[in-house]
């Protein structure tokens, strides 16, 4: 008898403002350390990465701004929505992101939070700012790729 296999990736949170914001150039897989309170609120879906940045303290990344929802039932056991969370990353990679904010001028952005094989990871990007004139040629790009399909499916209703 054959199983189901699920899918493994659940996302339960994008970053929509940091790819607006920000080229991401590099994104990287890390485990989050949460406790078992915080683990429910976000399998409920309340997180929000909208602020959310990273930094590198003492060696070890952490993740900024990231806003948890207490969990109804949680009681004495909530821990407060903005505490500053660690994320978990090989040294190697956690001193090469390091290394590239400090040079060059990146920034470290969480873009998603999932959970793959029922562990919570946050995909963290390598990000460098968005000039205003970057976004108006973006938003341009958008408007005019639309057009294009807009008159390709009447084109297409007219035979």
């Amino acid at each position: 008898m054959a199983t189901k296999e699920k899918s493994e990736l659940k996302t339960i949170a994008t970053n929509k403002k940091a790819f607006h914001d920000y080229f991401i150039e590099e994104s990287y897989e890390a485990g989050i350390e949460l406790f078992g309170t915080e683990v429910k609120s976000i399998r409920k879906g309340k997180i929000n990465l909208k602020d959310a940045w990273c930094s590198v303290v003492n060696g070890e990344l952490l993740v900024n701004g990231m806003h948890i929802s207490p969990y109804e039932h949680g009681n004495i056991f909530n821990r407060e929505p903005l505490r500053v969370k660690r994320l978990l990353m090989h040294k190697k990679e956690i001193a090469r992101l390091y290394g590239l904010t400090k040079q060059q001028g990146y920034a470290i952005i969480p873009l998603s939070v999932y959970f793959k094989k029922g562990r919570a990871k946050v995909q963290v990007g390598l990000c460098k700012g968005k000039k205003l004139y970057d976004k108006r040629d973006v938003a341009a790009k958008r408007t005019a790729e639309r057009d294009i399909e807009r008159g390709m499916s009447e084109k297409k209703r007219m035979y």
